[in-house]
């Protein structure tokens, strides 16, 4: 992680810091995997690709799913929080015919007190990847 700004507010320091990982794909845009602000982390949305050869994670929906909250629970754990501490996600689907498949894969990260969350078809994701999962959690 690195601190890349410190603003003052009202007499309090503010920290901005900024998250880097290996353990999950680079950003493919001018984006940061991560950001920890104010005791929470913001991580970018996640897609299915496999940060040790920076591929499309290859299968069908289940394991595009699987291989997205893999890349989030690596930038959680980069950014000092964890999936436990997840209060928000927003799901991103290529086809909402998948909802029930990414549920089922979902509820093995999140096996009690889910997060709130948001999920939504969209019309295209980067790569032509079928799920997108961003997230807000709680600095552990």
């Amino acid at each position: 992680m690195n601190v890349v700004r410190v603003q003052e507010r009202l007499g309090e320091k503010m920290e901005k810091v900024v998250v880097v990982t290996e353990n999950a794909p680079e950003a493919i845009g001018p984006y940061s995997q991560a950001i920890v602000a104010n005791g929470f982390a913001f991580v970018s949305g996640q897609i299915p690709i496999d940060p040790s050869t920076g591929e499309i994670e290859p299968g069908g929906i289940r394991q595009q799913a699987e291989r997205a909250l893999e890349n989030l629970k690596a930038i959680m754990e980069a950014a000092g929080s964890s999936m436990e501490s997840v209060v928000k996600t927003t799901i991103y689907l290529a086809n909402m015919d998948d909802f029930g498949a990414v549920n089922e894969v979902y509820k093995g990260y999140f096996p009690k007190d889910q997060p709130a969350r948001a999920t939504v078809e969209v019309s295209r994701l980067p790569r032509g990847v079928m799920v997108e999962i961003d997230a807000v959690a709680l600095k552990a």
